[in-house]
């Protein structure tokens, strides 16, 4: 059994797999640039998923298992050379507790206005104003999965009341409703916050319009930490122009990295992060328990006895 693992931390990675198991050959890299021969033939991948390209894959003529270290595997599901052949799996859970961090230090920053705040302490100006607490206020969670559920919990530590959207879950612990998609409007009309974390699929392509938009409530708030598509940004920035949206705080982009003009970028009540919902100082102290159970799975009972498997459409 041989194992390529490409990460930036690769190799604290690939020192606790021999520590385990020293028969394995363990192959570890930061990046795929001038990968052995004897890399290339490991029948298992593992690394960040938005970094496992088609180039990559296509040269791994032995793959049999792509172990993803994040809970997203968008551009593994669109690969165009990824055999059917090859099971994926991914690391669930592993973002739930800094991106859920992530989207409250948004909402917080947003209602409390940090940026004028910073503007006042920047040009040494003392100003007060009465803050909104998000105490007795409602959020609606677009999409149901760990990262939701993670939220959900610290959002009611705040005394928050949760709601989400879902078509493939009716109820979840801790969720006051569960709404169908096709009820978002509704969904919508209900929160002062409104929060993204749906995958990214043609299905949810700019899931949030200019219709949805307008149903939420005169402003409120919405947060993207899903994917830069689930959002029209220009019908974003036209509410936001128009006034009915309070505020945005995003993490994810339809362009990214962005650079120079964005339909978003003229509104102060915009509060911009460069992707970092996922990152945290602790992931690959989270992220080995996940891959070390999996490789003990794989060895005893081969890729049907993985948990956390993807399903990949026929097509």
């Amino acid at each position: 059994m041989s194992v390529l693992i490409l990460d930036a931390r690769a190799d604290n990675y690939a020192t606790a797999i021999r520590a385990r198991w020293p028969d394995m050959a363990v192959f570890s890299a930061a990046t795929p640039d001038d990968l052995p021969d004897e890399a290339l033939s490991a029948e298992v991948l593992v690394g960040l998923a938005p970094y496992l390209k088609d180039d990559l894959l296509e040269r791994m003529s032995g793959l049999r298992w792509i172990h993803a270290l994040t809970t997203g595997v968008d551009n593994l599901l669109a690969s165009k050379v990824l055999s059917r052949d090859v099971t994926l799996t991914r690391s669930r859970g592993i973002h739930g507790p800094q991106m859920a961090e992530l989207a409250l230090m948004l909402a917080m920053a947003l209602m409390r206005d940090l940026p004028r705040m910073i503007d006042n302490q920047r040009c040494d100006h003392w100003e007060r104003w009465e803050q909104p607490v998000l105490d007795g206020r409602s959020m609606c969670i677009l999409g149901l999965g760990s990262i939701a559920e993670a939220l959900a919990v610290r959002a009611r530590a705040f005394g928050m009341e949760v709601t989400g959207v879902s078509d493939g879950r009716a109820e979840v612990p801790g969720f006051a409703r569960i709404y169908k998609r096709a009820e978002l409007h509704a969904a919508v009309d209900e929160a002062d916050i409104l929060t993204v974390l749906v995958p990214y699929s043609p299905a949810t392509h700019h899931i949030v319009d200019a219709e949805v938009l307008a149903a939420m409530r005169q402003g409120s708030l919405l947060i993207n930490i899903a994917r830069g598509g689930c959002v029209d940004e220009a019908a974003l920035a036209a509410s936001l122009r128009s006034g009915h949206l309070g505020g945005a705080g995003l993490d994810v982009y339809a362009t990214e990295p962005w650079s120079g003009p964005q339909p978003w970028k003229e509104f102060p009540n915009v509060i911009a992060t460069p992707h970092v919902g996922g990152l945290s100082d602790a992931y690959a102290k989270n992220a080995l328990p996940i891959l070390l159970t999996h490789l003990e799975d794989y060895r005893e009972g081969g890729a049907a006895a993985l948990s956390d498997r993807v399903e990949r459409s026929a097509s």
